[in-house]
């Protein structure tokens, strides 16, 4: 046998005595966006409530909206003009400047999101609580 007990090796899960992140913090705690006390089970891991991922989730789809058209209207502009289309083919460039409309906004809704979670800063509307 072994001289040194062997520990079993978890690449996944907990450690032993680690336990899950909502344990080790009080059952209410302040959303960073919104500033209003909640109950923790509400809170995501970077203590956002929901509300607070709703509200933007919604701002980054607008985001997302507003740069895939973007890209789509400049796409349309050089196929028109840089590649000059013919009549035959013409619902497949719609189709491309469509599907760049959809792809552009998704990602741009994402990575909008992505950065908002990333500067994890307090909402333009938040009131801090009365003490």
């Amino acid at each position: 046998m072994h001289r040194f007990p062997v520990q079993e090796m978890r690449v996944f899960g907990k450690k032993d005595r680690d336990s899950a992140w909502r344990s080790r913090f009080p059952d209410t705690v302040t959303c960073v966006r919104c500033l209003q006390k909640k109950d923790v089970e509400d809170m995501d891991r970077l203590l956002w409530c929901e509300a607070c991922q709703r509200s933007a989730r919604q701002r980054a789809a607008i985001w997302g909206w507003v740069f895939g058209g973007l890209l789509a209207v400049a796409l349309a502009f050089w196929i028109w003009f840089q590649i000059q289309p013919s009549d035959i083919v013409i619902g497949g460039w719609i189709a491309t400047v469509v599907g760049a409309f959809w792809i552009g906004g998704r990602i741009a809704r994402e990575i909008a999101y992505g950065v908002m979670r990333y500067q994890n800063r307090k909402a333009e509307e938040a009131v801090p609580p009365k003490v």
